[in-house]
């Protein structure tokens, strides 16, 4: 569902280590969405859609 309707761009699941005491601390990861909007594309239809693909519509 999150998803860009044009680009097919979705989330992607990132993390970090958090160096503490000369050891390396896993810590939890993270999901990161994309910018998705409510765009209205050429056939009339509203998709979400990333802002990138949204700034190509219209240019």
């Amino acid at each position: 569902m999150k998803t860009c309707a044009i680009c097919d761009k979705g989330s992607v699941k990132g993390g970090k280590r958090a160096f503490l005491r000369s050891h390396y601390n896993p810590t939890a990861t993270v999901r990161k969405y994309p910018n998705l909007q409510w765009a209205r594309l050429v056939t009339g239809k509203r998709a979400r859609v990333c802002v990138r693909c949204l700034k190509k519509l219209h240019a």
